[in-house]
């Protein structure tokens, strides 16, 4: 007995150990795509690019440095004055630049979610496409499998007819169902091939690479109750954080409209240099007027109108959101529905499979007898193998159903 719990325990083991290795390996598939996708780096760049943009703002308006020269000099108490430099400063209200590094840095932030949001699409595509994989792989082998079992029953078929306990039509029946089964079997052959380059491109890989698949996908259930996941997409899905980002953006893009509006101050210096003359008395060669000047803004409709701009984007911003929020509560109540409608199919077929297999054996030992109910062995055989497709099945949309749910948690 002991030795039994024993063995059923390294069994267990054995079989979590496989579940974390097929895991650790699709993580690593998935820090290839990050690193390698074009696509996120395209994304990546763009934010790098939205970062640069804050300098922009918050920098002041270059210098001006002006040179004139008189070509009639004019004649001053103490000289002729020959020519005049001059350098100005031109300052923005106070705060201008201030609201506008903000709403620049928010910018770059929300382009930031973007990308992280480029990032868990991603991720979620790759893990989509390697369950994929995963049922085009299996259902490949079960059905080779079934293929196997078909060509049994044929020689048992054909040695009954030869015996004259069965008819011919026997032989010809199962001969049809193998001819669809082959079929069946060139068609997931092409749908693997073409799941592989998507697989591989992907991670922007060559298309031929190998893709190591687990024999058995784990069962992985969805990581909070349905209640907290939904307040987790509401707080944390990078769509929703990049329209807020936004949202914040044409606040500060008000303010600095608002802003613009005022006066522009302006700091001068004019230098002239004086020459030599004849009434040059005081023995002053040159002559410094410190300047001080304002921008006026009459035109009010310019600013009125960026001030609106922003009004109608930030509001433009928050409608977005909210529907944005509603259509990801509506796509969790069907990515919800998937996975307990999967959950329940991977309990159905595990049942239902075995009950077709027993079927089977029990016709089969009375078709060795009797040669009887040759047509029901066929149909048992066409049910065993719809079960262990859709078993397959049930488990890759429950993973995906998960993967997905992640996905609009910003995972």
């Amino acid at each position: 007995m002991k030795s039994l719990i024993n063995t059923i325990l390294f069994s267990m083991l054995l079989l979590g150990s496989f579940q974390a290795s097929a895991q650790e390996q699709l993580d690593e598939y998935l820090q290839t795509a990050a690193e390698n996708n074009p696509g996120l780096q395209a994304s990546f760049n763009e934010y790098m690019a939205a970062l640069e943009a804050v300098p922009q703002v918050s920098s002041l308006p270059d210098p001006q440095i002006a040179f004139g020269y008189f070509i009639n000099p004019v004649e001053t108490r103490n000289g002729p004055m020959k020519f005049k430099l001059s350098a100005s400063q031109m300052f923005p209200w106070f705060g201008t630049n201030g609201a506008k590094e903000d709403a620049a840095n928010q910018a770059a932030k929300a382009r930031y979610e973007l990308f992280l949001e480029a990032k868990s699409k991603l991720f979620n595509d790759v893990r989509n496409t390697y369950f994929n994989l995963y049922f085009s792989n299996t259902a490949i082998a079960v059905t080779h499998d079934n293929l196997e079992l078909l060509s049994s029953l044929q020689k048992l078929a054909i040695i009954k007819v030869e015996a004259g306990t069965s008819s011919l039509v026997d032989e010809y029946r199962i001969e049809m169902e193998i001819g669809d089964l082959e079929n069946q079997l060139a068609l997931l052959r092409d749908k693997l091939l073409a799941q592989q380059v998507m697989f591989n491109k992907l991670l922007n890989r060559e298309r031929e690479d190998q893709i190591d698949l687990p024999d058995t996908l784990w069962d992985e259930d969805l990581p909070l109750p349905k209640a907290d996941i939904r307040d987790s997409i509401l707080s944390q899905n990078h769509q929703l954080l990049s329209l807020d980002m936004q949202q914040t953006a044409w606040q500060y893009k008000q303010e600095a409209a608002r802003k613009e509006g005022a006066p522009k101050i302006m700091i001068g210096i004019d230098y002239t240099i004086i020459g030599k003359g004849e009434n040059n008395m005081s023995g002053k060669d040159a002559l410094m007027l410190p300047q001080v000047g304002i921008t006026i803004p009459l035109y009010r409709n310019k600013y009125r109108s960026m001030i609106n701009e922003a009004v109608y984007q930030e509001t433009a911003k928050a409608n977005e959101k909210l529907n944005k929020s509603n259509v990801l509560e509506t796509v969790f109540e069907q990515s919800w529905k998937d996975f307990q409608d999967a959950d329940r199919r991977i309990t159905l077929n595990k049942n239902q499979a075995k009950l077709a297999r027993m079927s089977i054996d029990l016709l089969e030992t009375e078709y060795s007898n009797t040669g009887a109910n040759f047509e029901e062995i066929l149909r048992m055989e066409r049910k065993l193998l719809q079960y262990k497709l859709e078993l397959e099945k049930a488990r890759s949309d429950k993973q995906a159903a998960v993967s997905f749910v992640n996905y609009l948690m910003g995972k």
